[in-house]
């Protein structure tokens, strides 16, 4: 089972990001000591290690890890998208976090308290253990709290959130990712919650509910949560989506049908938001956004891209920034 606080399990994440920017990823793995055929090294800390400091150093982008977290997903991590479909509420998601998290050279050291009106999540390296660079924990702060937005929407913000990484020259990157009072140098990582938040049964805060009056959506804003979540990964298929719901691919389909919903047009709409979301930002590159929507290549995603607006990504920026 691939584990939420395993370092490794960011290669792949990582090596995206890479190839995003038009840098050799398989040469900067060959580089660090990694098989670049492997998706997913299993026995290689120290390796993965490496390669975060030459792709910190070969890509310049102080943001990186920020950058990274946004190609993976937390079913890229299995247990991380399993709580987040066995679990009631964020405080069970989290408490699973930390009792799942493995026992090997490579897992992070996790603890979740409440501390008066709020729950901390801290996380750090193992003891004995090499430092890995700053940019690899931002990377764990932002999928933990992507996670707690796939679930309570793309508005929700943590309470505090402290890093131990030097301050950066620009903190903007932070800011506008965390929405939320940053502290650097600290004295550990970690994340600060409100217990409402964490406490509320998750279907009951369920995104894209119009009023607690109104007949609650149940299944369509799980399978948004689970297509968002797998489209870094590729374009979702319904059958994937429905195993990361623990239904058959009928089950789903009949779920969305009594909610007046159809998966391609969820997907479809899915792209669309996030495609309107990423272009708005002028630091992603066409490539990258066209690898966070699930698409093979720059000029399908540009193709659905002026399907859904009528102009292409360039004229749509140009009409943004004029």
């Amino acid at each position: 089972m691939h584990e939420p606080g395993s370092i490794t399990r960011w290669t792949r994440a990582l090596r995206k990001q890479l190839d995003a920017m038009d840098l050799d990823s398989a040469g900067l793995c060959q580089a660090a000591g990694l098989d670049p055929h492997l998706s997913q090294p299993h026995e290689a800390p120290g390796a993965t290690l490496r390669l975060w400091q030459l792709a910190v150093q070969a890509s310049g982008e102080p943001a990186l890890g920020l950058r990274v977290a946004r190609f993976a997903s937390p079913t890229s991590f299995h247990a991380l998208g399993y709580t987040l479909i066995a679990s009631g509420s964020l405080r069970e998601v989290f408490e699973r976090i930390v009792g799942y998290h493995p026992m090997t050279p490579d897992a992070l050291q996790l603890t979740f308290h409440k501390v008066g009106e709020r729950y901390e999540f801290s996380f750090g390296a193992p003891s004995d253990y090499p430092v890995p660079v700053p940019e690899l924990f931002d990377a764990f702060a932002a999928i933990y709290v992507r996670t707690c937005r796939n679930r309570l929407g793309r508005g929700y913000a943590p309470l505090e959130v402290h890093l131990q990484r030097p301050a950066p020259a620009d903190p903007q990157p932070w800011q506008e990712l965390f929405r939320a009072p940053l502290f650097f140098c600290a004295a550990r990582n970690m994340l600060a919650f409100a217990c409402a938040d964490f406490d509320g049964h998750l279907d009951d805060a369920a995104p894209g509910e119009p009023s607690p009056q109104a007949q609650p959506l149940i299944w369509e804003p799980r399978v948004r949560c689970a297509i968002e979540a797998q489209l870094p990964e590729g374009e979702p298929s319904a059958e994937s989506i429905a195993q990361a719901l623990n239904l058959t691919p009928r089950s789903l389909h009949r779920h969305l049908a009594d909610e007046g919903c159809r998966y391609d047009l969820l997907l479809n709409q899915c792209r669309e938001n996030l495609a309107l979301l990423h272009i708005s930002d002028p630091t992603a590159s066409l490539s990258e956004v066209a690898w966070l929507l699930g698409f093979a290549d720059v000029d399908g995603f540009s193709r659905a891209f002026k399907r859904w607006t009528g102009l292409t990504p360039a004229q749509y920026r140009q009409e943004l920034s004029g």
